[in-house]
Parts: structure tokens; C-alpha cells; sequence
């Protein structure tokens, strides 16, 4: 008898394994648009035909940068009592936004949404700044939104000026170029004023 029941309570295991097994291959499908193509941060998948995968990251990761120094900027207008880090954010929330529309509008007319947000990492970034008060403030804003983030991003322009298989795109980022390495000798200055030395500056440089 004890054998008999031990042989129902195998199959009954052996039934449920088996119904688990088929509501998790039946029950979990997954739709092509969460496949690793599809892009994160408040982003969404761009239409493949029309934008190569190396330039739709160009467009993510410029609109992510863009979108955090703006931020940043606007947080340095209400918080800073410098003058001169006033004027700097005054600046870059004017070009950067521009920029931000331009980039904006190319991205529609190639079929891809560009995230509405900064990076995972630029979101905390700006968390902790948020969290800092007069010069050590100032300090961080010329350092991290100022010189280290307009490094990046001139080095990301660059190269997508020169290597960009879209020729709108490669357009886009050629003209910009000018004004972003401006931006950084904005930044290096008023890093130098707020009283951040050049190893703070190049050490912040490094994400």
C-alpha cells in the first residue's frame, strides 16, 4: 500500500513539474520588443532600416547628456550664489536646449524616440549634487556637470562627426562640435575660479 502511494505522489510531482514547465513556455512569452536591441532610460526602440546600431547609441547617449546638463544647470541657477557658476548654467541651459530640440526633431524623422531622461548614473550624479550647498556645490557642479561631462561629451561628438553612418547625423554632430569644445574651456575656467585644481578636474573626468 505505502508503495502504492509513494508511486501516486511521484506522478502527481511529476504532473505539476510538468504543468509548470508548460505555463512558463505557454504563459511567458516574449515580444520582440524586449529583445537586447530595444533601448532603456525612458527610450524606445528606433526602427532598425533606418538608423545603424552605433548611431542610434549616439543619439541616446547625447540626448542622456543633454538632458542631465540641464538639469544640472537649472539646479546651479537656484542653489549657487556665484556669479559666475550663475552665468555658466545660464549658458548651457540655453544651448544645451537647443541642441536637445535638434536632436529631438532629427530623431523623429528617423524613427526613433530618444530617452526623456538622463542615464541611471546621471540621475544619481545629480542626486548628490542636489544634496551639497555653497562653494563645495559650486565645487562639484563646474567639475562634474562643467569639465568632466562636456569631455565626454566632445569626445562622443567627435567621433560620431567622423564615424556616424547616418549623413544627418553626421551632420548634426560635425556642427556642434564648435560650440561643445567652447563649453569645455567655459567649464575648465570656471573650474579653475571655484578653486578646483587640475587634478581635481582630471580626476573627476573619469566615470
Amino acid at each position: 500500500m505505502r508503495i502504492r502511494n509513494a508511486t501516486l505522489g511521484a506522478a502527481v510531482v511529476s504532473l505539476l513539474l510538468s504543468s509548470g514547465v508548460m505555463a512558463q513556455t505557454t504563459g511567458t512569452t516574449t515580444p520582440s520588443s524586449t529583445s537586447p536591441n530595444a533601448t532603456t532610460s525612458g527610450g524606445s526602440q528606433s526602427s532598425k532600416g533606418q538608423l545603424a546600431g552605433q548611431d542610434r547609441s549616439f543619439m541616446e547617449n547625447a540626448a542622456q547628456g543633454g538632458l542631465a546638463e540641464v538639469e544640472g544647470s537649472r539646479m546651479a541657477q537656484e542653489k549657487s550664489q556665484n556669479a559666475d557658476v550663475k552665468a555658466f548654467a545660464a549658458q548651457m541651459i540655453k544651448d544645451h536646449t537647443k541642441v536637445n530640440d535638434e536632436l529631438k526633431a532629427l530623431a523623429a524623422r528617423k524613427g526613433y524616440t530618444p530617452p526623456t531622461e538622463p542615464s541611471i548614473m546621471q540621475r544619481t550624479e545629480l542626486k548628490a549634487l542636489s544634496a551639497l550647498d555653497g562653494e563645495r556645490f559650486d565645487k562639484m557642479y563646474a567639475s562634474r556637470i562643467g569639465v568632466a561631462s562636456h569631455e565626454d561629451t566632445v569626445k562622443m561628438f567627435k567621433e560620431a562627426a567622423q564615424k556616424a553612418q547616418d549623413p544627418d547625423l553626421k551632420a548634426f554632430a560635425s556642427k556642434n562640435v564648435p560650440a561643445l569644445e567652447m563649453h569645455l574651456k567655459m567649464a575648465r575656467d570656471l573650474n579653475k575660479k571655484v578653486g578646483n585644481d587640475d587634478g581635481d578636474s582630471k580626476k573627476s573626468s573619469k566615470r
